[in-house]
């Protein structure tokens, strides 16, 4: 199983980026997954996540009204569309997924496959 994420880069402040995470396993459709960051000198914290269908979303309040996680199912494809992005939303972003037990699970401890990361920088 790999999950690939891309998309990071250099914004500044109150633009936008679109993240990708693409996955190589067909079990894919059925699978929960979300997106976690990793700012430097802090733990991984979860930023958004999405249930295998794509009708629900849950996001940290942090993001929330500004990021929107979405996928695509018949390209094993997950997206974060990053808006109004603010300096703090600089860090290495991860897929991951699926995780152990419901789909709404905010514990990086909790989930079987990640991503390699993709860094955003926001400069100010």
């Amino acid at each position: 199983v790999q999950l690939q994420a891309f998309g990071g880069g250099l914004v500044q402040a109150g633009g936008s980026l679109r993240l990708s995470c693409a996955a190589s396993v067909r079990t894919f459709s059925s699978w929960a997954m979300d997106w976690f960051r990793q700012a430097p000198g802090k733990e991984r914290e979860f930023v958004a996540a999405i249930n295998w269908s794509g009708a629900s979303t849950y996001y940290a309040d942090s993001v929330r009204g500004r990021f929107t996680i979405s996928r695509d199912n018949a390209k094993n494809t997950m997206y974060l569309q990053m808006n109004s992005l603010r300096p703090e939303d600089t860090a290495v972003y991860y897929c991951a997924g699926p995780p152990y037990g419901g789909w709404l699970n905010p514990n990086p401890d909790n989930y079987q496959f990640w991503g390699q990361g993709t860094l955003v920088t926001v400069s100010s």
